[in-house]
């Protein structure tokens, strides 16, 4: 599919996720997304790069499933939190570990 619709071009035109959720009207509490915004855009992006080469050519249906995967993506935040979702890199790294140097390599002997 290399034609972009005018739904691709709308959402291109979209910078907030305010935005985006009245789009596809989508009834959203500001709150969950003044805190959440760059968090619920990341984990749509996620969602939709796994289904961008399954998609319908039918725009109904392709509207309605990019409606179906903001509204997951929304709904991953008002259920739980940017912390235990991991959306962005920063919250993927491991925990850091306790690291154990034996005392004879804690002193440099010159």
């Amino acid at each position: 599919m290399t034609e972009t619709t005018e739904l691709e071009e709308d959402l291109r035109e979209m910078g907030s996720a305010e935005e985006f959720l009245e789009y596809f009207n989508i009834p959203y509490d500001e709150a969950v997304v003044r805190v959440n915004r760059l968090h619920i855009l990341q984990r749509f992006h996620d969602y939709l790069s796994g289904t961008l080469d399954n998609l319908p050519t039918d725009l109904s249906a392709r509207r309605d499933i990019y409606r179906s995967l903001l509204m997951q993506s929304y709904v991953d935040f008002v259920e739980s939190d940017a912390r235990t979702e991991k959306v962005f890199k920063v919250f993927k790294r491991p925990a850091p570990g306790v690291t154990v140097v034996p005392l004879e390599q804690a002193f440099i002997r010159r």
